[in-house]
């Protein structure tokens, strides 16, 4: 039998916390539904496969989340990260520093722009179609928000959230207009970036090794939820409902092919990537209360001493025999691979 890799706790042990964290996730959800819902009485059980697959997805983000914690290096920077995030303000980060880096790396996702505004724009349209198609969808699907039509007119209708009445639209008026029809623009936005990033992986597809499911898949997924969405509007306005039915069935099971696959699928960075804002504000406590390491190269600020020194003890654990590169800036190891490559390899020629 080969030896267990160290870089993960026994699978039998660690699967069983998953699936238990997964379940438990799975039941709280359901009965937040069947709360807001007020037990189904505002619940469409035509949006029955859609609640079904969210449900799963609750269990399958938590089961990969415990699974992606166990190990070495995700387990210490969650927790850094959480006490960096819960640190007192000013104590090591400044006050200003976690609603700056929330606005500038989550929600404007800054460093995409620093490598090419049209990815960034291209990104952005697929975040924010997402964010706000999820926003809308949720509830919707739960019963936590449904609408009635007002008595004795044609066009107005009430609000309940939760179950209580809160405010009346108009659907033909601005705001009603844009509330009926926010799963359009959300649909536009996703076409538009995933379009564009379809366009670059297609045109670049020779030297970047594109694979189907990991590159692709993803994007054609939500164009598909995208443009099966918008099929149910042009159906319903433009042709008087014709084909509805089946295009809704097609839609139904895009959409919850999709929520199955996102917590095994490349989708999963949507939970890693806000973890990562904790590891960002432990990086610049370390940087402010303990100073910068310095290359052991060039003499150049790395990182935070702190930081560094955690880098290495993962590594460490994770059996990597290369820890002492770690205090060596980018540029450096850059320096020295090229000059190994022209020796070991171009000397042979």
């Amino acid at each position: 039998m080969p030896p267990r890799d160290p870089r993960f706790p026994p699978e039998t042990g660690h699967d069983r916390r998953a699936i238990a964290a997964g379940s438990v996730a799975a039941l709280v959800l359901t009965a937040a539904i069947l709360a807001g819902s007020r037990s189904l009485d505002n619940f469409d059980v035509a949006l029955l496969g859609y609640a079904l697959g969210t449900i799963f997805l609750a269990f399958g983000v938590t089961y990969r989340t415990v699974i992606w914690a166990g190990s070495p290096a995700a387990r210490r920077y969650l927790v850094r990260g959480w006490k960096a995030l819960l640190a007192k303000p000013g104590k090591s980060v400044p006050v200003s520093e976690v609603p700056r880096t929330l606005i500038s790396t989550l929600l404007l996702q800054r460093f995409i722009a620093q490598r090419s505004i049209p990815r960034w724009l291209a990104h952005q349209g697929l975040f924010w179609g997402v964010v706000t198609a999820t926003m809308i969808t949720f509830p919707l699907t739960f019963g936590w928000i449904h609408f009635r039509a007002v008595a004795g007119s044609e066009s107005g209708y009430w609000i309940y959230v939760m179950g209580m009445r809160t405010a009346k639209i108009d659907a033909l008026g601005i705001v009603g207009w844009l509330a009926f029809h926010g799963l359009n623009f959300s649909a536009v936005l996703v076409i538009g970036g995933g379009a564009w990033f379809l366009h670059r992986r297609w045109r670049e597809r020779a030297n970047n090794l594109t694979q189907l499911g990991r590159d692709l898949m993803p994007l054609i997924a939500l164009m598909a939820i995208s443009f099966t969405g918008l099929a149910l509007t042009v159906s319903s306005v433009l042709m008087g409902g014709f084909g509805y039915r089946p295009m809704a069935l097609v839609h139904m099971c895009t959409v919850v092919l999709t929520l199955i696959w996102i917590p095994f699928g490349k989708f999963f960075h949507t939970v890693q990537r806000p973890a990562m804002i904790g590891v960002h504000l432990h990086k610049q406590g370390t940087l402010g209360s303990d100073g910068a390491l310095m290359c052991r190269s060039c003499g150049a600020p790395l990182e935070g001493a702190v930081f560094v020194s955690d880098l290495q003890e993962t590594m460490g654990e994770l059996g990597l025999n290369y820890a002492g590169w770690v205090n060596t800036c980018p540029s450096c190891k850059r320096i020295a691979r090229g000059a190994q490559y022209r020796e070991q390899v171009k000397a042979g020629f």
